[in-house]
C-alpha cells in the first residue's frame, strides 16, 4: 500500500505544478494604498490544491511510514524527473544535454538508495 501513497503523491505534486503553470497568466495579484485585489483561475486553484494535498500526502501519510533519510531524496529525484519531464510534454521547453545528463544522475541515485546491503 505504500507504493500506492507514493504514487499518489508523485502524480499530485507533478499536476500541481503543470495546473499551476497553465493557468499562470489568470493570476492576478494589486496592492494599493486602499485595497488589496486577488483573483485566481480554476487552473491554478486546481494546480495549489493538488499541490497542497501532496504536501498534505507527504508530511502526514508518507514521511509517518518511511524513514526520512530515505523517502525524501527518493521522492524528491523522482518528482524532479517527472516534472522535466512534464514541462517538455506540455509546455515544449528544451531539454539540454547537461539537463539529460542530470536525470541519469538522479535515476542512479534513486537506483542506489535501493541497493540492499
Amino acid at each position: 500500500m505504500g507504493i500506492l501513497w507514493i504514487i499518489a503523491y508523485l502524480i499530485l505534486t507533478v499536476s500541481g505544478l503543470v495546473f499551476i503553470k497553465s493557468g499562470a497568466d489568470s493570476v492576478r495579484l494589486e496592492v494599493s494604498k486602499a485595497a488589496f485585489a486577488f483573483s485566481i483561475g480554476w487552473q491554478s486553484l486546481l494546480g495549489f490544491a493538488c499541490y497542497l494535498a501532496s504536501f498534505v500526502l507527504f508530511t502526514f501519510k508518507i514521511l509517518k511510514d518511511y524513514d526520512l533519510s530515505y523517502i525524501t531524496p527518493l521522492c524528491m529525484g523522482i518528482s524532479q524527473v517527472l516534472i522535466i519531464l512534464a514541462a517538455w510534454v506540455f509546455f515544449k521547453e528544451q531539454i539540454s544535454l547537461p539537463t539529460m545528463l542530470g536525470i541519469a544522475l538522479i535515476i542512479a541515485g534513486v537506483v542506489l538508495l535501493n541497493v540492499k546491503t
